[in-house]
């Protein structure tokens, strides 16, 4: 496999995070002739300790990577960058009632701007990560973000907020590859964390419990806790620690209300539906299939396009979350740098403000907006 765009030797600064996914992409680089660098990027430094966010043991993990492949690393420092630009933001949305995805903006913000600024001074032509996606340059030196060839383990949607100039100095080794393949090469090359279990969670946040996290930043004034009837049927701690969508951590267990899921079943599980931050309300209804928890539609601001300016209105794809199914739509927005209004042919699940709206044509990803409401099917005159 050819990892670099042309045979002609580059210097390249890799991210290196410790996990299986930079470590090959960086020994793909390095096989196909080029010059590497790595670099192990902390975001993170409050509360870093190796229970829960264990930056330290994953700095070790790539270094002992880069001994292996006779590469220089580097370890920087971005956590005050980071604080700054991407969890300020996630604390503001978070208090506002919205669940963001610090995913997409630490990508925007920190691995394609803060770290490409620092490779740049390092004399790097291109910087890499291992992300599964690609880049492609199409006609008039355009370049195109596409999906990661293992479908699985595409992460294209979080890298939809990426410009022109991020994506023309980027490569995505890895994103040619199905998983498997990259942790067979991994092993077959004796990297030492061939079978280190991939990283989940967000980086800041690792493991622990999340509730107790953000309860140490935001402030829970608890309230009314209502079914789909405008019943109270308990009371939430904040609205700011629950999510649409959210089954588990309700807090109601296996409380039976009769009648009240209409067709559901006495004892359907609870989901999050709505909330109401005027009334400090939290509107829970039963069953995943819920009228409330349908979005035919969406609105979504603050977009940000591949190609630098929106594509043509008509129809397309999106996902409203990760790991999601390319969902037929109709695209419409309201003016230039305007919302981005999505109608979709089908009703989709627990449509969530504060997350991304990414739209695709096929294998391409065209950018995307932040959500910022979404059309239930079925409305109740306690929800309107």
């Amino acid at each position: 496999m050819d990892a670099g765009p042309s045979p002609r030797k580059q210097r390249i600064v890799v991210g290196l995070s410790g996990g299986v996914d930079s470590a090959v992409t960086a020994w793909l680089l390095k096989r196909a002739g080029h010059e590497v660098v790595g670099i192990f990027m902390k975001n993170w430094e409050d509360d870093d300790d190796d229970e829960y966010c264990s930056s330290r043991q994953d700095f070790l993990d790539a270094a002992s990577v880069a001994d292996v492949l006779g590469i220089e690393i580097e370890h920087v420092n971005f956590a005050a960058e980071y604080r700054d630009r991407v969890f300020a933001e996630f604390l503001r949305e978070y208090q506002a009632g919205r669940t963001p995805n610090p995913d997409v903006l630490c990508n925007a913000e920190i691995k394609f701007k803060a770290f490409l600024d620092h490779a740049v001074r390092l004399g790097a032509e291109k910087i890499a990560t291992g992300h599964y996606a690609r880049v492609r340059e199409a006609a008039g030196g355009r370049f195109e973000l596409l999906k990661g060839l293992d479908g699985r383990k595409d992460q294209s949607y979080f890298l939809h907020r990426l410009s022109q100039a991020q994506l023309a100095r980027t490569l995505f080794p890895v994103g040619e590859l199905e998983k498997t393949e990259v942790r067979r090469i991994a092993a077959e090359i004796g990297l030492p964390n061939a079978a280190k279990k991939d990283s989940t969670g967000i980086c800041f946040i690792g493991e622990r419990p999340f509730r107790e996290f953000l309860n140490r930043y935001l402030a829970n004034t608890p309230g009314p806790m209502k079914d789909d009837r405008g019943r109270t049927v308990g009371e939430h701690v904040g609205l700011s620690f629950y999510t649409l969508g959210q089954r588990k951590g309700i807090g109601l267990g296996g409380l039976k209300e009769r009648g009240a899921a209409r067709g559901a079943g006495d004892h359907a599980p609870w989901f999050v539906a709505r909330k109401d931050l005027a009334a400090n309300t939290l509107y829970i209804v039963q069953g995943h299939d819920h009228p409330w928890l349908q979005s035919d539609a969406l609105v979504a601001d603050d977009a940000s396009w591949i190609a630098g300016d929106a594509p043509a209105p008509g129809p397309c794809a999106a996902k409203t979350r990760y790991r999601q199914a390319d969902a037929a739509c109709r695209a419409a927005f309201a003016g230039p740098g305007g919302a981005l209004a999505l109608a979709f042919d089908t009703p989709q699940w627990a449509v969530t403000p504060g997350q991304s709206a990414v739209l695709y044509a096929g294998e391409v990803c065209l950018g995307g907006a932040v959500i910022a409401s979404a059309s239930m099917r079925e409305r109740s005159p306690v929800a309107a």
